[in-house]
């Protein structure tokens, strides 16, 4: 093995660029070029990388972003894409990387997450990083209305629908006062290039993007973009039609009047935070699935 090179930040750099791409879309699945071709790479996404030969072979990045609690702005930087080719594993890269993150935002957040899946649950505590439960929020919605065809479904391979998520969601609302994120919009357009592309509506009653599947009993509510606080009965209303639904929320809900039931999540993405040691992290949450990076 060559000497390593450490290299971050790399996003107008063709070689290094396409070496990331190869890498996370080998172990995770991840298909990041078309998000950068589109222009949603921004500033707030810096990969931390060893490079050998101009390949890279280990990354772990940082997404600059700001949880907002009880209405209250807080700095967070969220990381992600951690991982390494298999040829370079177990030589001590990523525990490398991260400390070189640690070192570079040293006194510069407020708080610092990952989602981590099962296999590396023993890695972060190592690092000061804690599990954190998170929640999930539900409630029972019934309606005697036949849906309307209110809703315009959005089409990501359409450049004009791209264009209106995209300048609709750079002035949106946190969706929760409660617990929310703002400045995610990067990671929001990956979610919506990738991963939600066939869940997207507007809602022009309502003036609000609404991201949501439903199935026969059920509607998943994953995200819902305004510019000001919604009705959350006349969404329901409008995208559920004439029956019982449960109605799961993605996110932490706040909205107000309504009860919600509240469970503990069970899943394989486990959630570690790191404090700087003056604030704590709200109990009973979940964090905006459109903003997991």
């Amino acid at each position: 093995m060559n000497e390593l090179q450490f290299i971050k930040n790399y996003r107008d750099d063709d070689q290094l660029r396409k070496g990331f791409f190869e890498l996370a879309n080998s172990i995770f699945g991840l298909n990041f070029e078309s998000w950068h071709e589109k222009g949603f790479w921004g500033n707030r996404y810096i990969p931390f990388s060893y490079v050998d030969r101009n390949k890279v072979v280990a990354n772990v990045s940082v997404n600059m972003i700001d949880f907002i609690i009880q209405g209250k702005s807080y700095r967070a930087l969220q990381i992600g894409t951690v991982m390494t080719h298999p040829d370079y594993r177990k030589t001590g890269l990523s525990a490398s990387l991260m400390t070189k993150v640690l070192e570079e935002y040293e006194g510069k957040y407020d708080f610092m997450y990952l989602f981590a899946n099962q296999s590396v649950l023993n890695f972060y505590p190592k690092f000061g990083f804690k599990i954190v439960d998170e929640y999930q929020f539900s409630m029972k919605f019934s309606s005697i209305l036949k849906q309307r065809n209110e809703l315009r479904k959005l089409d990501t391979t359409n450049s004009d629908d791209i264009h209106f998520i995209d300048q609709f969601a750079k002035n949106r609302s946190p969706v929760s006062q409660r617990f929310g994120t703002k400045n995610a919009h990067s990671i929001f357009m990956y979610h919506c290039l990738n991963v939600f592309y066939n869940d997207l509506y507007f809602l022009e009653s309502e003036d609000a993007i609404v991201i949501f599947n439903k199935g026969v009993n059920q509607i998943d509510i994953l995200d819902i973009i305004s510019k000001r606080p919604v009705d959350i009965n006349n969404i329901l209303m409008k995208i559920s039609g004439e029956g019982t639904y449960k109605i799961v929320f993605h996110y932490t809900p706040d909205y107000k009047g309504i009860i919600f039931d509240c469970n503990l999540i069970n899943g394989s993405g486990t959630l570690f935070v790191k404090t700087n040691g003056q604030f704590c992290f709200p109990e009973h949450v979940k964090h905006p699935v459109t903003s997991v990076a």
